[in-house]
């Protein structure tokens, strides 16, 4: 019984939440470039462009690469096969991306601000055009189309390093821990796109579709774009400010041409109803006093008492009969005409 009343009553908290009118967070800090973030986001690049030369240069990460693809990790563990194909999703951009502006969409709704849907777009442009061009520009291939033993495989016309599934991973999930609204949950947001990213990264080496090296360039790559998000908030503001202004004028000329297509009400003047001339004929005519059309009785006809006896009264109907003349009925009182016998 005291499970069910306090899941109940975390219930009635949680819908009594959802219920409340939605109102704008003013206590909700954007995130600045601050000392410490720069210090991260030099370290990150220097991380990047280290990774960078150890591939170009063939050194002993490419070993290391060679090394991990011969030791087939998708043969060693079958067994988890089937789960790695399943969670490697978390990477993928279209459904991540769904997912997290599903929730963020709904953080606008709530919020009163169009903030949390364009730093996810922001985050993605970004992704698109710095990873895009590194995997273009460097043009190396996967483990599965490697041609040469040992060499990095680069300038070969691939698009593999380094992993967009890992990238993606970092700043897709990384995202909700950037737009959190306490330094709490920013921490435990923080933690769990962490472990999230690393695992999608791992699952990439374990299925072979990535060397190592494209993972750990990955990684540097997503955190230096969420490092980076506080020199476009700038931009993020005076794009929401744009596409606030865009929908109120989108609004204002619906509304313009509702106005337009609406018909136009007809003035109605006011009917002036004139008396209808009546004819003569159809005059109804004068009506005469109550006191003519009362004639008085006849002298022959008594009132009767209204106490008098039956016998009294004075009979209604006429002393003759009613019934019409027969030639064969015989009045009351005369014998009857004797038939004639006939017989045979």
């Amino acid at each position: 019984m005291r499970t069910e009343r306090n899941l109940t009553r975390r219930l009635d908290r949680v819908f009594a939440r959802l219920d409340r009118e939605p109102e704008r967070p003013t206590h909700i800090d954007v995130p600045r470039m601050s000392r410490h973030r720069v210090v991260l986001f030099s370290a990150t690049l220097a991380f990047y462009l280290a990774i960078v030369w150890a591939v170009v240069t063939t050194s002993w990460l490419v070993r290391l690469d060679w090394q991990v693809m011969f030791f087939r990790p998708y043969q060693q563990w079958a067994g988890i096969h089937w789960f790695v194909d399943y969670y490697v999703v978390l990477g993928q951009r279209g459904p991540t991306a769904v997912m997290v502006a599903a929730w963020l969409g709904w953080r606008s709704w709530r919020q009163h601000t169009l903030r949390p849907l364009v730093t996810l777009g922001a985050s993605l442009l970004l992704l698109n055009i710095t990873v895009g061009a590194a995997k273009y520009g460097m043009g190396r291939l996967g483990p599965h189309y490697a041609t040469v033993i040992g060499s990095n495989e680069m300038g070969m016309g691939g698009d593999i390093f380094p992993s967009g599934h890992t990238a993606n991973a970092v700043v897709t999930w990384g995202i909700l821990a950037y737009l959190a609204s306490t330094p709490r949950a920013r921490r435990w947001l923080s933690a769990v796109s962490a472990v999230t990213s690393l695992g999608v990264g791992m699952a990439t080496v374990y299925l072979g579709t990535h060397w190592l090296s494209d993972v750990l360039l990955g990684w540097a790559a997503g955190l230096l774009i969420l490092l980076a998000l506080p020199w476009c908030e700038p931009l993020i503001a005076r794009a929401e400010v744009a596409l606030l202004d865009l929908r109120d004028r989108l609004r204002a000329r619906r509304r313009d041409r509702r106005d337009r297509t609406a018909p136009a009400p007809v003035p109605v003047s006011p009917v002036v109803l004139k008396p209808r001339a009546v004819p003569a004929e159809e005059m109804a005519p004068a009506r005469e006093p109550v006191s003519s059309l009362h004639t008085p009785r006849a002298s022959g006809h008594r009132t009767p008492n209204p106490h008098a006896a039956r016998s009294e009264r004075t009979p209604v109907s006429p002393a003759v009969s009613r019934r019409p003349p027969h030639p064969e009925r015989v009045p009351r009182g005369a014998a009857p005409a004797a038939r004639p016998v006939t017989g045979g």
